[in-house]
């Protein structure tokens, strides 16, 4: 398979299922009321309606960290960390429109981003992105031989927004619209940046980043 037929089937696979059917939108809906009870109930500290919320997103949290740390223990305590910090401040949680995943994701990011400020001869967050194994929208691109090692190398080459929309577009299975409201941008921004990470590592493929 070229490279350019890898990222034409990453862009066709990205978009696919964007305007759901009556079924699934009435589901969709009723997940996102039942989600909005759960937390509700959590900043009254209902032990067990965190439980359900912590049973929903810690798996998520621990590959996004994971992603970010390339370090299974530490991911582990910083994601149990997340967790912790949100307990402790989810009295004071505010619905502000915004999924309450976005709330997690962002004591995710403060936490990472204080990880790597004490470790003295870590590299910048800029410089470190280390892939855990993709669930199946990057897997034409391992296929194509490409090392781990390889592909951190190109996704270098992206910025942080386009390196945490393919994060969360394709290893934590999101769609663009609920990239958009964890990320506070809007859906074509999303889809901007989502077209230009690709397009950007289809260039650094295409030139052979085995040369990186």
């Amino acid at each position: 398979m070229s490279s350019v037929s890898l990222y034409a089937g990453a862009e066709r696979r990205a978009n696919v299922g964007l305007v759901p059917h009556g079924k699934e939108r009435r589901a969709a809906g009723r997940a996102v009321e039942r989600e909005r009870e759960l937390v509700f109930q959590a900043t009254k500290h209902n032990h067990a309606a965190f439980g359900q919320l912590y049973d929903r997103y810690i798996d998520k949290i621990y590959r996004y960290i994971y992603y970010k740390v390339g370090n299974q223990t530490e991911a582990e305590d910083l994601s149990g960390q997340v967790f912790l910090k949100a307990w402790e401040a989810i009295g004071h949680y505010q619905c502000t429109g915004r999924p309450f995943a976005a709330w997690l994701y962002r004591i995710a990011h403060n936490l990472v981003v204080d990880y790597f400020r004490t470790k003295r001869d870590a590299a910048s967050l800029e410089e470190i992105t280390t892939l855990i194994e993709p669930n199946s929208d990057l897997d034409d691109i391992v296929e194509q031989h490409l090392t781990s090692e390889t592909l951190r190398h190109a996704l270098r080459r992206l910025t942080r927004d386009q390196q945490q929309v393919i994060v969360l577009r394709f290893l934590e299975g999101y769609n663009t619209t609920e990239v958009a409201q964890i990320m506070g941008k809007q859906p074509g921004a999303i889809r901007t940046l989502q077209h230009r990470a690709l397009a950007g590592l289809n260039g650094v493929f295409r030139r052979g980043v085995e040369r990186l």
